[in-house]
């Protein structure tokens, strides 16, 4: 087999827009099959996306003996329930962040995953596979900046629309979990380790009762990571990765634009340069790197106990605002 076989749960729009157009360019994909629970979307999309089999059912899709793995873009309440159903069926698994709703929802997917070793699950974070993150953590592994101390990332958009999943509690909807989760995400990805404790500050829409800023310090004992998302702010995103001897900057870390050129800056105290980085689709290469761990049965890029730690930091920042305290990782 040279290529995975993709089936598609659900035809939201980060799958039809992004993620579905970007692994039909990949070397290791072929998507096969989309799901919906309305039929004639499914066919649309199915239609304009040359994908060759529609299902009016996520059930239907699962059943395909023709699929090997699935990518889930469902609403963050959904993803748990659907990872499960769909290792219980034989198919790997890449699920769109966060993982779940809570670290302990996303440990009872690590249970399931760990009675299926033969099978692969991975939570989306696709920008850690672009060449500028690549990049930007051999620069700080290297020793490029000194001793890394601490990191600033800030990552906005505005959006009040009552209907977006986005602004929907019961969905999981709320800035750190569409967001903020790029911000923890990344601090410990860069520092390579968890924090001890976690202090944070939130604020929530009276009506929508989604959190829409939020800011966060978090203590990794040799250096800290400040942040602050949004959901109704101006959009806007960048990193600062600060040593003792240098700075890095990120133009555009997160939803870096596939079709042009992104640039990050090191800074020493003494010069100054800068990385271009030709255009990528991160989720080209994220679709690829997955594909090739389940073709060469090979360990992911990020296992699952990543997602969970992730989760149980997320927790602590609304746990500490809440309690108006430091919050200490366990």
């Amino acid at each position: 087999m040279s290529k995975v076989r993709w089936g598609i749960l659900s035809t939201a729009k980060i799958a039809r827009e992004k993620v579905i157009p970007a692994m039909q360019q990949s070397a290791f994909c072929e998507i096969v099959a989309i799901a919906s629970r309305n039929m004639a979307q499914a066919q649309e999309v199915a239609a304009k996306l040359e994908i060759p089999v529609a299902y009016d059912s996520y059930e239907e899709l699962l059943n395909d003996p023709a699929i090997d793995a699935v990518y889930i873009p469902l609403p963050n309440h959904m993803h748990v329930e659907w990872a499960i159903r769909s290792l219980q069926a034989g198919k790997h698994v890449l699920c769109e962040k966060p993982i779940g709703l809570s670290s302990a929802e996303a440990a009872k997917l690590q249970q399931v995953a760990s009675e299926k070793p033969g099978l692969k699950v991975m939570e989306a974070f696709m920008y850690r596979f672009h060449p500028q993150w690549v990049h930007a953590k051999r620069l700080v592994d290297e020793g490029h900046i000194g001793q890394l101390k601490t990191i600033q990332s800030f990552f906005s958009y505005y959006n009040v629309d009552p209907k977006n999943i986005r602004n929907q509690q019961d969905m999981g909807g709320g800035g750190m979990m569409d967001i903020g989760c790029y911000c923890v995400s990344l601090a410990r990805f860069i520092f390579n380790k968890e924090p001890d404790r976690v202090l944070g500050n939130v604020e929530f829409d009276p009506v929508l009762r989604t959190d829409t800023l939020a800011s966060g310090v978090l203590d990794f004992s040799t250096g800290t990571s400040t942040f602050t998302c949004s959901t109704q702010l101006m959009p806007y995103q960048r990193v600062n990765i600060l040593g003792t001897e240098g700075r890095i900057e990120i133009e555009i870390p997160f939803n870096a634009p596939p079709h042009q050129e992104t640039r990050l800056w090191w800074y020493s105290k003494t010069d100054a340069e800068e990385a271009v980085f030709e255009p990528v689709d991160q989720y080209t290469i994220q679709g690829d790197l997955f594909s090739k761990a389940i073709l060469e049965n090979e360990p992911v890029p990020t296992p699952l106990q990543d997602a969970i730690n992730n989760m149980k930091v997320i927790e602590a920042v609304f746990e500490s605002a809440k309690e108006g305290s430091w919050k200490r990782m366990l």
